[in-house]
């Protein structure tokens, strides 16, 4: 029995000691290259800028290898992406952008960011371009206007490229001419528009290993990321809930959540709770609007027809004011985001049921107004029309006498002769005496 015990603690430490063995060769040494890996799934904003240039500075900081940001976007901010590519010229850090999973793009501000890395790696399925700039207000721009936009954005793009040895014809294609590439397009150009393809991390790493890579000043670095240590980098729990808030959906649900919670506060003084949620709301929308390209004449037009929703309660106008209230606030909805990015415009699958419950909400208020007027006075002299009530001495048209009604004593008169102890009807009343009737 002993033997037997000590044969299995025998294999369980032969056991113990293999898998220890094992994980320490699949484990990076500590003095192993040190590679920054984040993950950039979003509008190009203020929000994500701060992310990625965050990033590449704390890479500097550490002494990293390399900084590689897996990219995916639909596009965003010419600003944003301007401080970016900034930080990115400027890093001691070679940054590689990396288009990435299969089906991903980098449209738009993507493209520039594509342009301006050290390395540019795409996965296969994916592609680039299309980076015509649009207003940030959503507004129409005239033609002069528009052109000096694409001719500005197209030269930086030309600039990009040809510091980094890239096709300069097709950077400045994909501005003027929205054109878009896929990654055989792009590494079959001549000169290619990125250096290579790479189906995940790990392959592009390996790939990368050895590679000598021009910087934006023109000296050479030879890229050791073999076996190197990965450190993914997210972004911060503040940074997330503010780039969740920059969606164009999101932003408008809180404006209208927050006008409907201002507006029920007005309408019942004193609940607190709607104010204080639609002033919080409308808050967290006016943040979202300053990083979204907004039409402010759809805004204008959106408060316009909440207003006339709001008016429908104390002005009888017989539904006119509902029914431009719901023209107003559709139009405005439709127009509030207007980009040729489908992300950055709302979804008509939003819209419509918002402003549905907005008019059965202002229907169901109108009506409940409308009822209430019809109610009949229980208050004042109105309120004490058609009461019934008892005399409690002989009433006629000789003398006045007296009646209990409405659970007081009151002086009446009648143009007929009433009995005590019969049933009144309060007529009308004249100052401080009733004229009553038998009931």
């Amino acid at each position: 029995m002993i033997r037997l015990r000590g044969k299995t603690a025998g294999l369980a430490s032969i056991v113990v000691c293999a898998g220890a063995v094992l994980a320490s060769q699949s484990r990076p040494p500590a003095d192993a290259p040190l590679v920054y890996a984040a993950d950039v799934d979003s509008i190009i904003h203020p929000v994500s800028a701060e992310f990625m240039i965050q990033t590449m500075e704390a890479a500097d900081h550490a002494g990293a290898t390399l900084v590689v940001f897996t990219l995916t976007t639909p596009g965003g901010l010419i600003d944003s992406t301007r401080s970016i590519v900034s930080r990115m010229i400027a890093a001691k850090t070679p940054v590689v952008v990396f288009v990435a999973p299969a089906g991903a793009r980098a449209a738009s501000a993507g493209f520039l960011l594509m342009l301006a890395a050290d390395v540019g790696a795409m996965a296969p399925g994916t592609h680039i371009g299309a980076a015509h700039p649009v207003s940030g207000s959503g507004e129409k721009l005239d033609e002069t206007m528009a052109k000096k936009i694409a001719e500005d954005t197209a030269a930086y793009a030309r600039t990009l490229a040809a510091h980094r040895h890239r096709n300069t014809t097709f950077a400045a294609a994909a501005v003027t001419e929205s054109r878009a590439f896929t990654e055989e397009e792009a590494l079959g150009a001549s000169p290619p528009l990125i250096d290579l393809l790479a189906v995940d991390l790990p392959r592009l790493l390996d790939t990368l290993d050895g590679r000598t890579v021009t910087r934006f000043d023109g000296s050479s670095l030879v890229l050791h990321t073999k076996g190197a240590r990965v450190l993914p980098i997210e972004m911060s729990l503040r940074q997330k809930a503010l780039s969740a808030l920059a969606h164009p959906n999101v932003a408008y649900l809180l404006l209208t959540l927050g006008t409907l919670g201002l507006t029920i506060e007005l309408w019942t003084p004193g609940a607190v709770l709607p104010g204080v949620a639609g002033g919080l709301c409308l808050l967290l929308a006016f943040f979202a609007l300053q990083l979204l390209p907004v039409n402010y004449a759809g805004l204008l037009l959106m408060l316009f027809g909440l207003t006339l929703l709001a008016l429908e309660i104390k002005v009888p106008s017989y539904g006119l004011l509902t029914a431009g209230g719901v023209a107003s606030l559709l139009l405005g909805s439709m127009i509030l985001m207007d980009s040729s990015v489908p992300e950055l415009r709302l979804s008509l699958r939003l819209v419509i049921p918002v402003v549905v419950g907005f008019v059965a909400i202002a229907m169901l208020l109108v009506r409940l107004g409308v009822a209430s007027q019809r109610q009949p006075a229980v208050t004042g002299q109105a309120g004490m029309i058609g009461e019934i009530g008892r005399a409690l001495t002989a009433i006629g048209p000789d003398g006045e006498g007296r009646v209990a009604t409405h659970g007081e004593i009151w002086d009446a008169a009648s143009d007929e002769p009433i009995p005590p102890g019969a049933s009144v009807r309060v007529m009308r009343v004249d100052g401080l005496r009733l004229i009553v009737r038998k009931a």
